[in-house]
């Protein structure tokens, strides 16, 4: 039976280490197609960009699915960037860029958990949503710079944010809250 490994062992590297692939594949063969039939559709009324941020979510929950099955500071910093990795050597479209921005969600996102040991091993709501959060924001800012998006007018930029932030609870906490509620149900 697979349990949560609460500390730095051959098990927990292993466990992280599937998570990473498995969300890095999951990542460039479901994501990726779902964001661009979306962004290609958006363009068309001249909103693409906000496909950025509707579905930015879904990129960001390797790392609290990492942080419930390996409860201890690092995993999902550590998720986050392997399935950013992956997903960059199997042909991602935004390049290495992908493993710098997959370390930075993966370390935003471990601020609902940190600084204590407890809130990994509790693994709350209130933990999953705060870092869903601060993953989004963090994740916004760099873009922002890095994208470009300060040519965009002030509202996109408004609803942009506010649409990344709905992914973010939507599916980077309320998602993998009940993904990891169907786990320990099956595993009981």
């Amino acid at each position: 039976m697979l349990k949560r490994e609460g500390k730095w062992n051959v098990k927990a590297v292993i466990l992280i280490a599937l998570i990473g692939i498995i969300m890095g594949v999951v990542y460039t063969y479901v994501f990726n197609p779902l964001y661009n039939s979306t962004k290609f559709a958006l363009n068309f009324l001249g909103l693409g960009p906000l496909a950025d941020e509707i579905y930015s979510g879904l990129w960001y929950m390797a790392a609290p699915l990492a942080m419930y099955f390996v409860p201890t500071i690092g995993s999902g910093l550590i998720g986050e960037t392997l399935a950013a990795t992956v997903e960059m050597a199997f042909g991602g479209q935004w390049g290495a860029l992908t493993i710098i921005e997959g370390a930075v969600q993966g370390a935003f996102n471990e601020i609902g958990f940190f600084p204590k040991k407890e809130r990994y091993d509790r693994y709350s709501w209130t933990s999953l949503i705060i870092g869903a959060i601060c993953c989004h924001i963090a994740a916004f800012v760099m873009c922002y710079f890095l994208y470009g998006w300060s040519a965009y007018k002030p509202v996109l930029l408004i609803e942009m944010f506010i649409a990344g932030l709905i992914s973010s609870v939507v599916f980077d906490a309320v998602l993998v809250k009940l993904i990891t509620k169907l786990f320990d149900k099956a595993m009981a």
